[in-house]
């Protein structure tokens, strides 16, 4: 059978390759963006969100994507040791980082020709991400990609056992840590819930309780700039924080309300700062951390002290395997009254 060819339509073609890490998306835009303008990174992040944000609609929400669909746009970096600038999409925006995405590109990077001269067994990756340049290893053996880890930016717990008022539930203490964005994290315990067991719609109303209270109740900012300052969701968790050799389980949701099927790579280098704050883990002490979502597994090591402004931080490892879904070239057609994009919830 022969294929046809695109059907007629208007405007640009927005093709992409989509990948899952740990069965969260990713949907990479190779083409039909315009340029996108901006001197810095964060200023890119801002002229997209302000200028372009309706091709995010169209790639991110139905009939294309879907509620929880995720995206990453290449930009060009201003630093010149990186081999790659990337912005971030979702439901509701753009968010800083995704460690998610990082393990996806790893392999997206070499597998494409992004890295002209790839090594065995690792070949280094210099993604520039919002939050600031992330190094990424991906293994590489006679032309084929594997698993990928990435050293985290500067990671640290920026409060812990904050008291904020949930509503139903009257006082929740939670902890607040950074891994590239800001994250709340709390028991599911503490709501009657499991992360293994729980209904994924009870889990997401009580997160999206726990965001709600904390942006409203808390000032949070960033020493390296404002644009890092915000809430990027909860990470409801099995509890289990003390150091294990057996896996622990969470569950984040995200943006608006939006549930990642993976473990989370910004959630996990957010809770070993968090644990190694605490004095739960020790520098080189790996963990594994499962999504209660679909089982999927990341691993975290926190491999090097360092500071964030005044924030005593460590930088963290986390390693994952991307695998490829398929790649897509999508149109618009001018008569078509959802061709913008529409999300159900």
């Amino acid at each position: 059978m022969e294929f046809p060819k695109l059907p007629p339509h208007s405007g640009s073609v927005l093709s992409v390759v989509d990948m899952h890490t740990g069965g969260e998306p990713l949907r990479i835009i190779l083409s039909g963006f315009p340029e996108v303008k901006g001197d810095t990174i964060l200023a890119k992040r801002r002229y997209v969100r302000e200028h372009l944000d309706h091709l995010r609609k169209v790639l991110m929400f139905e009939p294309r994507g879907h509620y929880d669909m995720y995206g990453a746009l290449l930009v060009k970096s201003e630093l010149a040791e990186a081999d790659l600038g990337i912005l971030f999409m979702h439901n509701e925006g753009y968010s800083t980082m995704c460690g998610h995405a990082v393990i996806a590109l790893g392999r997206f990077a070499v597998d494409y020709g992004l890295i002209k001269e790839p090594t065995s067994p690792e070949t280094q990756i210099n993604i520039h991400c919002p939050c600031g340049l992330v190094k990424a290893f991906t293994q590489y053996s006679n032309g084929i990609t594997g698993a990928v880890r990435f050293l985290s930016v500067p990671a640290f717990a920026f409060a812990t056992d904050v008291s904020v008022s949930v509503p139903g539930y009257k006082s929740i203490t939670v902890d607040i840590s950074y891994g590239g964005a800001l994250y709340a994290f709390v028991s599911a315990e503490k709501f009657g819930l499991d992360v293994n067991k729980s209904k994924t719609r009870d889990l997401v109303d009580a997160a999206t309780a726990v965001s709600d209270a904390v942006k409203s109740q808390v000032k949070l900012h960033h020493p390296v700039s404002e644009d890092l300052a915000f809430l990027y969701g909860t990470i409801l968790t099995d509890g289990k924080d003390g150091y294990s050799e057996e896996p622990t389980t969470n569950v984040c949701v995200f943006a608006d309300a939006q549930v990642d099927r993976s473990p989370t790579g910004s959630g996990v280098t957010a809770r070993i700062a968090l644990q190694y704050h605490k004095g739960l883990i020790a520098l080189n002490q790996t963990r594994s951390f499962q999504s209660g979502a679909t089982g999927s597994v990341f691993t975290g090591t926190a491999v090097e002290e360092t500071m964030c402004g005044d924030f005593r931080a460590v930088v963290v490892e986390v390693r994952g395997h991307a695998h490829y879904s398929g790649v897509a070239s999508f149109t618009q057609e001018s008569d078509d009254p959802l061709s913008g994009g529409f999300l159900l919830r």
